[in-house]
């Protein structure tokens, strides 16, 4: 098995060709489903000198050579091209025609993914959600200019309708609960959903609901006891105070601690007591088990990726997942986060990542750790010098 590596290709055809229970942890976050064209596409067969055409589905224009001889070829058949005949083969995830298959060959892959971890081994899962609508229902004639090309959407022709049409129009799909259910019901442990809550979130122009500010991180084992080190990543405890360890005072100047904690008289607001952790506070430490909810940044990219993880998003799924020296795995590997952070904390990666942009992009930031180029770009300083903002700030 060869670690520290990304391997170029298909992540099934890749992961079949993993070892079982070779991985320490996986942490990863797959395509979004129907949100974006990462450009994996290839020709295969045809002409090698034709430029070939892609025809958005439905297209129904004549701006395409060919376009009346071959007529209902080219609206059925968009993936060949109408010039030479080549056929366009995309192996990426996200751009399946329903969220039920989407979901489905995700669960194939992680099926594999679970394969090849170890029986202590566990997989951090992040996954955003989609709302049904009409994804990128501008005409024809604008596919060039409209918001959701402009995005790298996948191109909708005019009218092309819902993505999921057993549900109704602007109907929040739920695809991170369909994936994590189906993983379940595949074997998987479902352990907790993380909430990573985003500070800045991308601004949306809707007026008849929230905006959205957070996205599920899945915590899911192979088995039911499995590799788990809290103590790598707890928290500080609120109210804790260097001078007075093992002492606490009330949350906020309006807390009431209840009979536990006054033993049924007054409660002064400005007293401290003297009271057991229950489990949240290391008295010597100053330290508490890490809350569900993660507030992190999301990342601003400098490469030519849309979605990359923030690195401090992941510190702490690696810290807990993966003992020093372990493997950490990533089947999406993108531009190499998971493969860097790995690295920073002293663990082995093994990477898989369809598009060689971005292989070449990982490779590059692995490559220049040491350099202040990539050292945490876009990230937030603490003023410890590191240029990355505190674990415990998350």
């Amino acid at each position: 098995m060869d670690i520290n590596t990304i391997h170029l290709g298909d992540c099934m055809e890749v992961l079949r060709t993993l070892p079982d229970g070779s991985v320490d942890c996986c942490v990863t976050s797959p395509p979004y489903y129907a949100l974006r064209d990462y450009g994996t596409a290839e020709w295969v067969g045809g002409d090698t000198e034709c430029d070939h055409v892609y025809l958005p589905e439905g297209d129904k224009d004549l701006k395409y050579p060919l376009r009346t001889k071959v007529g209902h070829a080219i609206r059925y058949n968009r993936n060949v091209c109408p010039k030479c005949g080549a056929r366009r083969v995309d192996r990426q995830i996200g751009l399946e025609e329903t969220p039920e298959i989407f979901v489905s060959k995700l669960t194939e892959i992680f099926e594999e993914v679970r394969r090849v971890l170890k029986p202590e081994g566990t997989l951090w899962l992040n996954i955003g959600d989609t709302y049904n609508g009409y994804k990128g229902n501008a005409s024809s004639d604008n596919f060039e200019s409209d918001y959701a090309k402009h995005r790298n959407q996948p191109a909708r022709e005019s009218g092309h309708g819902l993505e999921d049409k057993s549900l109704k129009s602007k109907d929040l799909i739920g695809i991170p609960w369909m994936l994590a259910f189906s993983l379940r019901a595949a074997g998987w442990y479902l352990r907790q959903d993380i909430i990573w809550y985003k500070p800045n979130p991308m601004p949306e122009s809707i007026t008849d609901r929230c905006t959205k500010a957070h996205e599920y991180i899945f915590l899911m084992s192979k088995e039911a006891r499995y590799y788990f080190d809290m103590e790598s990543f707890r928290e500080p405890a609120v109210g804790f105070s260097p001078e007075n360890p093992g002492l606490k005072k009330g949350n906020t100047p309006t807390f009431r601690g209840g009979n536990a904690y006054t033993g049924k008289n007054s409660f002064h607001n400005s007293s401290v007591k003297e009271r057991d952790s229950h489990g949240n506070v290391e008295n010597i430490s100053g330290l508490r088990n890490r809350r569900s909810v993660w507030t992190v940044a999301p990342f601003k990219s400098p490469y030519t990726h849309f979605a990359t993880f923030p690195e401090r998003l992941i510190q702490p799924c690696i810290l807990a997942g993966c003992p020093e020296g372990g493997v950490v795995l990533d089947p999406f590997m993108g531009t190499g986060t998971t493969a860097v952070v790995a690295k920073k904390l002293g663990r082995n990666y093994i990477g898989i990542e369809l598009n060689p942009e971005y292989r070449d992009i990982a490779n590059a930031r692995i490559a220049a750790l040491g350099e202040e180029l990539f050292m945490n770009a876009g990230e937030t300083d603490d003023g410890n010098g590191d240029g990355q903002a505190s674990l415990f700030e998350l």
